[in-house]
């Protein structure tokens, strides 16, 4: 027996119900309307048969026909969409056909008993064919329409045996047990295809007393089946396309379930079609808000949107629109990127800049000149310092070198493709100071940015800051440093939120900070802090044999700036440059060489001493004016333990003939806290021999 869903029960699906329902091979399972009072509910309740307002819970496998009565082909796509593959589906536009032959049927019964040939006028046209026989099957009736679906004449068939004049027929049939046949669909002997509906003719007492079969033509039904077979053609196609695009794609119907996915999807996110399809929009997601039911929700699409999907926590890309038919949603369909590859595109890019970046610090270890014992040394501890992230103390006279220094460590250090930001602590006013090295929130002051400014430690974090003149600090900027130094972390300024930085911080001075400490100005926890590794470079007078190099070197780059091509420096001009005593080092030799420069000939190439600009003749003390020093009454116990230190000092320099490192040793002290010693001391001056 078969099971029949009626779904619709207006006037036509009340009639189908009616017929239907006397057919013994055929069980109708349920009656489904949104009207509780419609005519089809009322009747099936009445005959026992149960009605709903939902048909999804009667499409299980077992459902052989639904019968779609509404007349609505929205409602006739669900049903399609919906029903299971082996379920037949008839629309309703066949229920207004059968509907529309029934309403005939009657109309020419009942023209029949009134009037012969009011009925043959009517009969004849109708748009349907129809073929009439009595109780003993003899053709009655025989319209226009069936002559020319038939291509028979009326006058051939009329008062004959329907059996005989008829092929396929069964009128015969139908007399015999008195049970119609509804859409029954056949193929005419011209090919013609036709869908028929055959019923007995009853008196009445219920007697069978003749039959008649209505047909038409289903060629504009073969026409909408063809459209269909077309539109699964394409469906076959763009399902093909998804198939093989190497774009991960994922479907989802109105409610969020999952309808499908491709193989890129599975290579993309590891999850099958038994994981996704009929599941939630959210059962791939692993961080993130699941776009699907957004554009759901919203029914607009959204694009570029970051997650991770997948057990593996997959970083993708994903684009979402919503599927709209007719103004209608029906689901979402999303594309989803892997941005592994624009990540590794991306690390690529940022290498490069770091590169690019990396010409912010100049200099390395190549480009210091220094052969003298003392500055091989600085150069030594200098590279050890930058294999570690520790801070740095650069010490020194001003020209002798420490910016040098800073850049050599940076380039020599594992954050040499980081930024390396240099800094003046001299040249900026302390108003402006602060706002430049923590930044500033957004209204901190008057004429601030607006979104605030990042500062310079947060623009140096993951690389190196260079503070130079780190001595002239006030002490209200020296407590910001401290806190900076101790907890890794920087406030803007009209900010309360500490942000983390990771910068490695090499400072530089020339100031005596243990003199400024004991004059209170410059905090002793600060310079603990900056004193972590201390490199002394030496002043251009304690390594003259490195003069003749340097000076050789600034010829060359003086050359490129003057265009000129001066290649030599005479020798008396080489013994006044070694006589005199620099106090403003390499940076005044520069100067002076460029000078002497100047006042060269375009075409000399050797610097004679008449070039040189006058210099001062180095002043030493005597031993006389030294005795009298020593002489001096009214010292304090501080400052006659210097006096002794500096004279025990000096005599260990003068047995070592003026040899730092010897000594050092003589002295049982390292050669670093030697030159600590000179410079608190004053006596920085001694040469060797």
């Amino acid at each position: 027996m078969h099971k029949l869903l009626i779904v619709g029960a207006g006037r036509g699906g009340t009639a189908l119900l009616r017929m239907l329902n006397q057919m013994d091979r055929l069980q109708v399972v349920a009656v489904v309307d949104q009207r509780p009072d419609a005519p089809g509910i009322l009747l099936a309740r009445s005959l026992g048969i149960p009605v709903d307002q939902d048909y999804r819970p009667y499409l299980d496998e077992d459902l052989d026909v639904i019968l779609e009565a509404t007349g609505d082909l929205g409602e006739y796509e669900h049903l399609r969409q919906l029903k299971n593959h082996k379920t037949v589906l008839i629309p309703g536009t066949f229920t207004r056909i059968v509907m529309k032959l029934i309403r005939e049927r009657d109309k020419l019964i009942a023209v029949l008993m009134q009037n012969q040939r009011e009925r043959e006028t009517m009969l004849d046209s109708t748009h349907d064919a129809i073929i009439g026989v009595n109780r003993q099957g003899i053709i009655t009736l025989f319209n226009k329409a069936a002559e020319r679906l038939m291509g028979i004449e009326a006058s051939e068939v009329l008062d004959t045996k329907v059996s005989e004049r008829i092929p396929n027929t069964r009128l015969h049939i139908v007399l015999k047990t008195g049970s119609p046949e509804l859409n029954q669909e056949q193929v005419l002997p011209n090919q013609t295809r036709i869908i028929t509906n055959r019923v007995p003719v009853r008196n009445d007492r219920g007697e069978v007393v003749g039959a008649v079969a209505i047909f038409r033509d289903i060629t504009e039904i073969m026409v909408l089946a063809e459209e269909v077979t077309n539109l699964k053609d394409l469906q076959s196609m763009l399902q093909a396309i998804i198939q093989s695009s190497d774009e991960a794609i994922s479907v989802v119907d109105q409610y969020g379930n999952g309808l499908l996915i491709n193989p890129a999807y599975t290579r993309l996110t590891g999850f099958s079609q038994d994981d996704i399809i009929g599941k939630p929009a959210t059962v791939d997601i692993s961080e993130g808000d699941s776009m699907h039911m957004q554009v759901l929700k919203t029914k607009k699409a959204v694009r570029g949107v970051p997650m991770k999907l997948g057990p593996k926590r997959k970083d993708v890309m994903v684009n979402v629109a919503p599927v709209l038919v007719d103004g209608e949603l029906k689901g979402s369909v999303g594309v989803i990127h892997d941005v592994s590859e624009f990540k590794r595109l991306t690390e690529e890019l940022e290498k490069a800049r770091r590169i690019i970046r990396n010409l912010e610090a100049k200099y390395s270890f190549a480009d210091i000149i220094g052969y003298s014992e003392p500055m091989q040394q600085a150069i030594e501890q200098a590279k050890k310092a930058a294999s570690t992230p520790a801070t740095v103390l650069l010490r020194g006279e001003s020209g002798t070198g420490k910016e040098l220094f800073a850049h050599a460590i940076h380039n020599a250090s594992e954050r040499k493709y980081n930024q390396f930001i240099r800094v003046n602590c001299a040249a900026i006013s302390e108003s402006l100071l602060e706002s430049e090295l923590f930044g500033y929130e957004e209204g901190a002051f008057t004429g601030a940015r607006r979104g605030g400014k990042r500062g310079l430690f947060e623009e140096a974090s993951g690389g190196t800051i260079f503070l130079d003149e780190i001595g002239e600090l006030s002490m209200s900027m020296q407590v910001m440093l401290l806190r900076v130094l101790q907890e890794r972390e920087v406030v803007r300024v009209g900010g309360t939120k500490p942000i983390n930085i990771d910068v490695r911080v090499i400072a530089a001075t020339h100031v005596n900070l243990e003199a400024a400490i004991g004059a209170g100005r410059f905090r002793e926890d600060l310079y603990y802090r900056l004193h972590v590794v201390p490199i002394h470079i030496p002043p251009l007078r304690q390594r003259l044999e490195d003069i003749k190099p340097i000076a050789l070197y600034l010829l060359r780059k003086a050359n490129l700036e003057y265009g000129r091509n001066v290649e030599e420096l005479h020798e008396e001009t080489l013994q006044m440059l070694l006589s005199y005593h620099w106090p403003g080092n390499v940076r005044e030799l520069e100067n002076v060489l460029g000078r002497a420069m100047i006042h060269m000939r375009i075409n000399e190439r050797i610097i004679m001493p008449e070039h040189l600009p006058p210099l001062e003749r180095r002043i030493v003390s005597t031993k006389k004016e030294e005795t009298q020093r020593e002489g001096t009454t009214g010292t304090t116990l501080k400052e006659a333990v210097e006096k002794a230190e500096r004279q025990h000092i000096l005599r260990e320099l003068a047995a070592a003939k003026g040899n730092r490192t010897l000594a050092a040793k003589r002295l049982g002290i390292a050669i670093r806290s030697l030159y600590y010693k000179m410079e608190k001391l004053g006596i920085m001056d001694v040469q060797e021999e």
